[in-house]
């Protein structure tokens, strides 16, 4: 890892109507879109659902580090984010975050350790840990058969 502080940059432009290019250096440009809750087509990529995607990604690359580290064997990890956007207090803001984990492990490998490796991940998350908001973990193991 390089020492700290890690400095990224994005970049859009925009015209009065249609989709705004994002950009990321050497990163492919995404378009996006106000959602359909303000007024948006749909079908793309909001900053909305762009924080909540970058949540759910953070989640599972911090479970592989943890993992790694506690010698974990696991087959597959799916993880959902649901975020709430209210008003508060006449702002609107994410007011909650709900990151729902569902974790294959390996065969014979102990459920109660690849419990706390999830909770480890949400706890550790640097994404989760520069939002404000309520944070729940709902996890769900998958032990295989047999």
């Amino acid at each position: 890892m390089h020492p700290y502080p890690h400095l990224y940059s994005a970049s859009a432009s925009a015209t009065p109507a249609g989709p705004v290019p994002l950009r990321g250096e050497n990163l492919p440009q995404i378009d996006t879109a106000p959602p359909p809750e303000f007024g948006g087509p749909g079908g793309v990529w909001s900053p909305e659902t762009l924080l909540t995607g970058a949540l759910a990604d953070c989640f599972l690359f911090t479970f592989r580090a943890v993992a790694r580290a506690s010698a974990l064997e696991w087959e597959q990890l799916d993880c959902k984010v649901d975020a709430t956007l209210e008003k508060v207090d006449g702002v609107t803001r994410f007011t909650a975050y709900r990151t729902h984990a569902r974790l294959v492990i390996a065969a014979g490998v102990d459920s109660a350790k690849a419990h706390r490796a999830l909770e480890r991940s949400e706890q550790t998350c640097l994404i989760a840990n520069s939002l404000n908001g309520a944070r729940t973990l709902d996890i769900e193991i998958v032990e295989p058969p047999g």
